[in-house]
């Protein structure tokens, strides 16, 4: 059993949650497994020179569901998920997508950033992140979040890899859940030991443009991936 009125309110007041032990160690071992068949020794960054140099941001993303790879949607249909979802969202939400998000060793991670834009508090995505198996100090790709910034409006500029006050270094293990509001200030710290994945199953409240994600804000920029084009230069 779950306590969705704490959880709720703890979300509520930080602009993330993290649950461990949530999800079952076979099915994690299954979508690992899947994720490490896709993506074999060496993939490839699918982002352009100049996203890749300014986001500083080393992700390869994978959309399973999209190719129809069944045993994601095992996920989506978890019913305790699907209660703290609606409780986050109000009643109508919409999934959005499933993302793998895939990081090589040695790599950067992910600068700070928000998955949308602030302008407007009520037009948001929940990020849904399942993790299959341990992040560790080892490993490196520990999620780095600033507690209740979801509510502060604009990342502010500065260094996109630099420390901001008040952050909270999380590392989640096996068969965690993460639900994190898509204006919450976050990061992902560099890649060190092997490589480090998640998965992410995006959702919005009824009403939500589907493309909310499309523009992304960094430190230094606001970013539109439908065209691979840095629509705002932020200054430093």
């Amino acid at each position: 059993m779950i306590n969705t009125a704490e959880l709720l309110s703890n979300f509520e007041r930080d602009g993330y949650l993290v649950i461990e032990n949530f999800f079952d160690d076979k099915l994690m071992v299954t979508l690992d497994r899947l994720i490490l068949e896709h993506y074999g020794d060496e993939p490839e960054f699918l982002h352009n020179d100049e996203f890749l140099g300014k986001a500083q941001t080393d992700v390869i993303p994978w959309f399973p569901r999209n190719e129809g790879v069944a045993a994601f949607k095992t996920i989506e249909e978890d019913s305790r998920l699907d209660e703290l979802t609606s409780a986050i969202l109000g009643d109508g939400w919409a999934s959005q997508y499933c993302m793998v998000m895939f990081s090589k060793r040695g790599t950067t991670g992910q600068a700070w950033h928000q998955d949308c834009s602030p302008d407007r508090p009520d037009v948001f995505n929940l990020n849904r992140l399942v993790y299959t198996r341990d992040i560790t100090d080892e490993i490196g790709g520990q999620t780095v979040v600033v507690p209740g910034s979801y509510r502060e409006g604009l990342l502010p500029t500065g260094e996109p890899l630099g420390k901001l006050g008040n952050q909270v270094v999380l590392r989640p293990k096996k068969g965690t859940l993460i639900l994190l509001h898509g204006h919450t200030w976050h990061r992902v710290l560099p890649i060190t030991g092997a490589h480090r994945f998640s998965i992410n199953y995006r959702s919005a409240p009824s009403g939500t443009p589907h493309d909310v994600t499309d523009v992304c804000v960094y430190r230094n920029m606001r970013y539109r991936f439908s065209t691979s084009e840095v629509i705002e230069e932020r200054i430093i």
